[in-house]
């Protein structure tokens, strides 16, 4: 077991990169995809994986993993069990946060903003585009419930597997997409001796405000 000592000690210095305003686009969308883009060109792990930030109606907070399955000028996209925790706090608060971490670049991207069910139909494309274990999991998985056990949980799988073995998977009611809209971006590039580089854009009167933060 790592001791709270070694712990403390453990330091990296980023050196790779640096970020200044002349390197940013204006729209902060172009921006994240570039990022993005370079993350997936350079295998990075996990490049589309993002934590999501969310909670209840009293600010209870909590954050989770899950992966980015669409980025526009709309927002956003992630699918999930509408009747999830995270589900059911957006419902109570529907504003969240994201978080992009790619350490092999020495890059994180922060945004926030409003959350929204993405349109039926697009979670209908989306689903069905999905493998079909994925579909099936969907159905069988009452998602961040107390389950008795791993078996009942195979279960469940082995009962939706036959109820759909002769027929297409519809989407469940309760499983879709959502979107965040976002308010604010902040990309964040690792410099030497936590010096680092940190280039904030707020939406303002429809227009996106770009400024240099303290690290």
């Amino acid at each position: 077991m790592m001791s709270i000592q070694r712990i403390s000690e453990i330091r990296n210095d980023y050196t790779l990169r640096q970020l200044n305003e002349l390197d940013v686009d204006s729209d902060p969308f172009v921006f994240f995809n570039e990022w993005l883009n370079e993350a997936i060109d350079s295998e990075c792990n996990e490049p589309t994986a993002m934590t999501l930030a969310t909670s209840t109606f009293d600010g209870k907070p909590s954050a989770r993993i899950i992966l980015l399955k669409g980025a526009d000028k709309e927002g956003f996209t992630f699918y999930t069990n509408y009747d999830s925790r995270k589900g059911s706090q957006i419902l109570q608060n529907p504003y969240g946060a994201l978080l992009f971490f790619w350490p092999e670049l020495q890059r994180e991207i922060r945004i926030e903003g409003a959350i929204k069910k993405a349109d039926e139909e697009q979670s209908d494309d989306y689903f069905k585009s999905r493998p079909t274990k994925s579909q099936i999991s969907a159905w069988a998985s009452p998602q961040s419930k107390v389950i008795p056990s791993r078996k009942y949980l195979e279960s469940l799988k082995s009962d939706f597997q036959e109820e759909f073995s002769r027929r297409t998977i519809p989407r469940p009611a309760n499983w879709g997409g959502y979107i965040l809209v976002p308010t604010l971006f902040e990309f964040w590039q690792g410099r030497a001796n936590r010096l680092h580089d940190r280039i904030q854009y707020t939406l303002q009167n429809d227009e996106w405000i770009i400024e240099r933060l303290a690290p």
